[in-house]
């Protein structure tokens, strides 16, 4: 449905997907005003605590998400794999921000790829896998190691595998379980960043300042602003989340994860139609979070300020952090710096691996701010008891 009138506030979003990310977005549109509806298959969800309305119901209830469709006055999605017959069904009805195209390149790692590739954009080279002789085939072009990947749902380092000599060919195909899969060329890469930006539909464009990010066990660990990288460096990515956002013609919120190689270029990894783990600190340290920012563009407001207040660093809080605390972290003593924030998902059960919540910390400089913010984590977890 086409309309390019703004969407005030007072109006109601819908948003597709519960989790912690559509939490901090409805947060963020009540903050403006905005009525927020969200829609999942889960009860009881993050976003669904702070929303004005919870629907539960499958993706592809398509009679349900076109109701659903009725009582908002736009879409937006919180994560990228919501079917595609979904954001179709929605469209029939009201606004969808971003397109349900967006949704269709990025939620697959093949279709991405080769967008990415036809425009021009730095990625490494790759090839389908439909087939173990695909895999031998792809391996002989573009060298081993490599990386295998499921073509579809894939996040935090799910369904992907390093691929490290020709033995382990047949067992690495047959992990995939019979999903198109993805090969790609290892990236000899010194860090890997970020550019959270959003466009209106008028065009307007805004990137906030590149996030650079650790992992540990393939989930982000810590993310700091700004990344330690050449100020002509941080301006090519900039530009090269532009020139993808413009291709895709988004409206709303996009993600553009890079690789920085040892030589000096900037590779593109993957794109996120949504707000990112690696954006939360925007919330405390920037003058628009990236979930206002997302409000603002999907509703035709004039983008928000992307400026850093000051350098600042977040940490992610898995359920690892509950589990080794004995059940409750020591809220009290990470909170004893009055710099540090807490932020919290609303999950009942935590997990390892699972993201529970983040704290973010400011400071002069990125290393007092990246100090400051694993201090406070490690303080979470009580040192274990002397022996006698």
């Amino acid at each position: 449905m086409a309309d390019s009138s703004p969407i005030l506030p007072g109006a109601t979003i819908g948003i597709l997907g519960s989790g912690q990310l559509g939490r901090m977005l409805a947060i963020a549109a009540r903050t403006l005003g905005y009525r927020v509806h969200v829609y999942s298959p889960d009860a009881d969800s993050p976003a669904g605590a702070v929303a004005d309305r919870e629907v539960v119901a499958s993706y592809l209830d398509l009679d349900q998400v076109r109701e659903f469709a009725r009582g908002v006055d736009v879409v937006t999605f919180e994560f990228e794999n919501v079917p595609s017959a979904t954001s179709v069904a929605a469209a029939e009805v009201t606004r969808v921000r971003p397109d349900g195209h967006v949704l269709h390149v990025t939620q697959q790692r093949l279709r991405e790829k080769t967008f990415l590739r036809e425009g021009g954009f730095p990625v490494t080279p790759f090839r389908a896998i439909r087939s173990e002789e695909d895999l031998i085939q792809a391996t002989a072009a573009l060298g081993i190691p490599g990386v295998l990947k499921t073509a579809s749902f894939g996040y935090d380092g799910k369904g992907q595998q390093m691929i490290r000599s020709g033995d382990a060919l047949p067992e690495a195909y047959a992990m995939l379980r019979g999903a198109e899969g993805i090969y790609e060329a290892f990236v000899d890469f010194e860090k890997e960043v970020s550019v959270v930006a959003a466009r209106t539909l008028d065009g307007s464009f805004k990137a906030f300042p590149v996030f650079e990010n650790t992992h540990h066990h393939h989930i982000l660990d810590v993310t700091f602003a700004p990344a330690a990288i050449p100020g002509a460096l941080a301006r090519e990515a900039e530009e090269l989340a532009r020139g993808i956002l413009e291709a895709l013609k988004v409206v709303g919120l996009l993600t553009v994860e890079m690789f920085v190689t040892r030589d000096g270029r900037i590779v593109v990894n993957e794109l996120a139609p949504r707000t990112h783990n690696s954006g939360h600190l925007t919330i405390d340290a920037c003058v628009t979070s990236q979930f206002e920012q997302q409000v603002r563009a999907i509703c035709g407001l004039p983008l928000g300020s992307t400026e850093l207040r000051s350098p600042a660093a977040m940490s992610n809080l898995l359920g690892d952090v509950w589990i080794d605390a004995g059940g409750v972290p020591e809220w009290g003593a990470a909170l004893s710096d009055p710099g540090i924030r807490l932020h919290l998902y609303g999950k009942a059960d935590p997990r390892r691996g699972r993201k529970m919540g983040h704290l973010t910390a400011t400071g002069e400089t990125v290393a007092s701010a990246v100090e400051r913010v694993r201090q406070a984590r490690a303080r979470l977890v009580p040192p274990p008891l002397k022996p006698f």
